[in-house]
């Protein structure tokens, strides 16, 4: 390698290096694998988001945004993007929270979480 060619880094360091990379245990539209969750993240959004950043440990204001979903995705190495992350919560709000609760529901039963 030359002198005046510059370093390309092509991935950086992740914390949790131990956690596998997987996928989301559901699609963004899987309503009726988890009716229950559906149904209260139709009629009751606010509660929903509640329960979803109680289970991340963070503030229930936060359980529908981009931040939240971008630091579950990371946590568990799924692949995406911030992009899509917004594209998500902007354009399907209720399907992408109720996507983020199934997903750390079947992630408590498979003891992962």
């Amino acid at each position: 390698m030359s002198q005046n060619q510059p370093v390309v880094i092509v991935t950086q360091p992740q914390r949790g290096a131990n956690v596998q990379s997987s996928n989301w245990q559901t699609g963004l539209l899987d309503c009726f694998s988890e009716c229950g969750v559906c149904i209260c993240g139709t009629f009751c959004t606010i509660c929903l988001s509640c329960q979803v950043a109680n289970d991340m440990n963070e503030c229930c204001l936060c359980g529908t945004s981009v931040a939240m979903r971008t630091l579950y995705r990371t946590r568990y190495r799924i692949p995406g993007s911030i992009c899509n992350d917004f594209i998500a919560t902007a354009f399907c709000t209720m399907c992408s929270l109720c996507q983020l609760k199934r997903d750390i529901n079947r992630r408590k039963q498979m003891e992962i979480f």
